[in-house]
């Protein structure tokens, strides 16, 4: 008589899901170290990165995005050449970083270095404005006006166009090279590259005078430093918007890790309504929605179209996820499959936590709540913050002047028993005239002023001196006071400059002496 031994089932290993081929040790057996190594070996320490190929997808939402982004590249390429009429001697470009001479144009608004403040304050009203958003409506800004976004939008287009829609593309990239497949990637890539060159050049153009830039440009005499630019903007544009993408996002950008702290159950963010979608299961030709009702089943009929669509590529019915940017490109994809079906639409849908909440539990929808205690704080700061820049603006004086005191030596004894100090005085005329200032200073007893070079009387209490307009004019001044007149080594010392039309600017400082 013959037996027969039945084999264990293969073992399976839990942590990578790896079927190992065997019987299952018995309890008391030594560890099969070669395949425990094998298997270790096997294992990643991080995550292949997944393609994601957006599909294609028509709605409310997409129509928005293009709107944003044909809006924003508009203004990003046409704003170079929107002319300022600023008077004689003066650039005419509506918004020019003039680095070289130090100045930053923006239509009206001309600012010097020294009110580099006024900066500060854009950059914390805009952070503001990015809190604002962001506390209302979720990742608005990343999912419509963020550069990244905008730019890898129309690179995914671009490459919609020439190697078709998402399956079509994932066909092209998993089949064997052909010329039609090369063809298709050099024309792919040739655009996306006149796209980064037209984006490189157009930044620049900020920083100079863009006709005259175009004009080297065509006649090849562009400098060396406007071309290493050019090509770093090209390659940026290039590797971010066509290859990084929504890694960018995920890995790059800090926002995704601030986003929890700016939102809170009244934010309006992109949701899946579980309490109605769940559980998941496709659709029969012969189900009914009765038959599904009774069968447990929900809306949702897992067809994964919110997750093909989604230029992340994750699934909005896991929940909010850091890599989510917001765009609503799922709602429309899944609002597109509801009306097919026959269900209502809003499956996926921007909402509240809780207005979730209330419907789940059989309440009704809440309305979305504009006013909240952080809307309106982050409301406040920035409209304190936005007037306080348009007053300074406003009230933004013509002249401003800057004293450096000599160091080395702290002063001069003269023959007399009077004391010298020299400064380098400094007059920014931000006007565009010349200007004629009276000097004079103040809190040293008997004081008087002389300019080096200048052949004044080094005895007079004031000083008369000018400045070209929109020009930095340097004196070198000397203060000569008599001993008897210090109190102490150092003591205070103010200039005081005033134009001819009565425009006054003071400047604290110092004068050194002897110690008594």
């Amino acid at each position: 008589m013959s037996t027969t031994t039945e084999q264990p089932p293969p073992r399976i290993d839990r942590l990578d899901g790896d079927v190992l081929e065997g019987p299952v040790p018995a309890a008391g057996d030594a560890p099969a170290a070669p395949r425990k190594a094998q298997r270790r070996a096997s294992r990643s320490m991080y995550q292949k990165h997944a393609k994601v190929y957006p599909k294609a997808v028509h709605g409310t939402f997409r129509r928005i995005k293009w709107a944003a982004l044909a809006v924003l590249l508009a203004i990003y390429y046409v704003l170079p050449w929107v002319r300022w009429d600023r008077g004689p001697n003066a650039p005419d470009q509506a918004v020019l970083l003039d680095l070289a001479n130090r100045r930053f144009y923006l239509f009206f608004v001309e600012l010097w270095p020294q009110q580099i403040y006024y900066l500060t304050g854009a950059l914390i009203l805009a952070a503001l404005g990015l809190f604002l958003a962001t506390s209302l409506a979720g990742r608005v800004w990343c999912g419509y006006a963020c550069p990244q976004t905008v730019w890898t939008d129309l690179y995914v287009w671009v490459e919609r166009l020439v190697e078709g829609d998402r399956g079509e593309r994932i066909r092209l990239d998993q089949g064997a090279w052909t010329a039609r497949k090369a063809g298709r990637k050099v024309l792919k890539n040739l655009i996306w590259l006149l796209i980064a060159l037209a984006t490189g050049g157009a930044w620049i153009f900020y920083f100079t005078d863009a006709p005259t830039l175009l004009g080297e440009m065509l006649r090849f005499e562009v400098s060396s430093t406007a071309l290493g630019f050019i090509g770093l903007f090209t390659a940026t544009t290039y590797l971010l918007a066509g290859f990084a993408r929504e890694q960018v996002c995920t890995y790059m950008c800090p926002w995704p890790r601030f986003q929890s702290a700016m939102i809170d159950e009244d934010s309006l963010i992109v949701t899946y309504q579980d309490w109605r979608g769940e559980g998941r299961s496709l659709l029969r030709k012969s189900q009914s929605w009765e038959e599904r009702r009774a069968e447990g089943l929900g809306d949702c009929i897992d067809c994964f179209n919110c997750v093909q669509v989604c230029p992340a590529g994750i699934d909005i019915r896991d929940g909010l996820q850091m890599q989510c940017i917001g765009c609503g490109l799922c709602i429309d994809a899944c609002d597109e499959i509801m009306t097919k079906v026959g269900r209502p639409t809003g499956l996926i849908r921007f909402d509240t936590q809780t207005s979730q909440v209330a419907v789940a539990t059989g309440g009704q929808p809440v309305p979305f709540r504009l006013l909240r205690p952080r809307t309106i704080l982050y409301t406040l700061m920035m409209l304190v913050i936005a007037g306080g820049i348009g007053v300074g603006l406003l009230l933004k004086p013509g002249l401003d002047i800057s004293v450096l005191r000599d160091r080395a030596p702290l002063f001069v004894a003269l023959s007399d028993g009077s004391v010298r100090n020299a400064y380098t005085f400094k007059i920014s005329n931000m006007t565009r005239d010349p200007r004629a200032y009276t000097l004079a200073v103040s809190g040293v007893t008997g004081a008087s002023l002389s300019v080096a070079g200048d052949g004044q009387d080094e005895q007079a209490g004031t000083q008369r001196l000018t400045a070209d307009p929109d020009m930095v004019a340097t004196y070198r001044i000397f203060v000569t006071a008599p001993r008897t007149g210090l109190q102490g080594a150092s003591q205070p010392l103010t200039f005081r400059l005033t134009s001819a039309d009565g425009e006054v600017a003071t400047y604290d400082s110092v004068f050194m002496g002897p110690a008594n």
